[in-house]
């Protein structure tokens, strides 16, 4: 049987060659970029010097972890960390969803042809010009809000420098920049939907919004499920160039996290060993993230991932 079994699955394949041709290059993608590179976590285990190499480092074990987790910073990255994840997941992710759901309601094709070009095109933008922009508007040295405000009578405003304003300015970026994009997506599931649902709902009397929540939104339920666990997977991934282009000196102190962290520790004080051991961590937490979201997606009833 076992025999047979290997015969069918090898004419499958032969069959089905060109597709596995396709899928090489991805394949090698993940293999010689993601898997191979994973042999370097070990630094985060040995207190590497670079005149031994990695080989002959001394091997110090579960050391640069308890230093970490003893540092009394950890607490302050991982709040910074949490909070500023936490405001991507409630503010950025609903956003692709719902200007996803207002598009595929517009009937001239031109015109939301054209909405979709302008929303994609932040995409496109390096951070740094994305953070140049908000220097425009928002210095106090000639920024256009700025200007506004003292046009009108009032007190300018140290938008970059207030730690009070940090989150919000990083988590409006994430905004502007991905939610056009993000709709990319949600377009492609909501272009799947049986139309004859909603014809059958119009003869009920159902108006467009009954539509949306009984039609539209189960429909792509799954899709929505699928990239939240994605999403959680790299919860503590608050985007290093972003952030690093954004502190300074007096919004530091809630706007360090993670991945600056490791560039100041690993990057600019040359400790390589420490640094992969604070990486390795938030590696660990989006892996136990995405395995938890999707137990708990699977016990609703979804699908999941895994």
């Amino acid at each position: 049987m076992t025999n047979v079994y290997r015969r069918q699955r090898l004419r499958r394949m032969v069959r089905n060659k060109w597709l596995y041709i396709m899928l090489l290059p991805g394949l090698l993608y993940f293999i010689i970029f993601k898997y191979v590179p994973m042999y370097g976590l070990l630094l985060a285990f040995k207190n590497y010097q670079p005149f031994l190499g990695f080989v002959d480092s001394e091997w110090v074990g579960l050391k640069h972890f308890n230093r970490f987790f003893g540092d009394p910073l950890f607490w302050k990255l991982l709040s910074n960390t949490f909070i500023l994840a936490a405001y991507n997941i409630l503010f950025f992710f609903p956003l692709p969803i719902i200007l996803a759901l207002m598009l595929n309601e517009l009937r001239s094709q031109a015109y939301k042809k054209w909405i979709q070009t302008m929303v994609y095109i932040p995409h496109f933008m390096s951070w740094v010009v994305i953070v140049s922009i908000a220097y425009l508007f928002f210095t106090t040295e000639g920024g256009l809000v700025n200007e506004a405000i003292a046009s009108m009578g009032g007190e300018k405003v140290q938008f970059l420098l207030s730690p009070g304003w940090f989150r919000t300015f990083i988590t409006g970026e994430v905004m502007w920049k991905e939610t056009g994009w993000g709709t990319i997506i949600f377009l492609a599931a909501l272009a799947g939907v049986d139309t004859q649902l909603y014809e059958a709902a119009k003869i009920d009397g159902a108006g467009r919004m009954r539509q949306l929540w009984h039609i539209t939104l189960p429909a792509i339920r799954s899709t929505i499920i699928i990239l939240l666990i994605l999403r959680l997977g790299n919860f503590l991934d608050t985007g290093f160039e972003q952030i690093f282009l954004m502190l300074n000196s007096l919004n530091r102190e809630v706007g360090e996290v993670f991945d600056t962290y490791v560039y100041t520790t690993g990057i600019s004080q040359g400790e390589y060993s420490y640094s992969t051991a604070v990486g390795l961590f938030k590696s660990v937490v989006g892996l136990v993230l995405v395995f938890g979201s999707n137990f708990i997606a699977k016990r609703f009833g979804e699908e999941g991932i895994l």
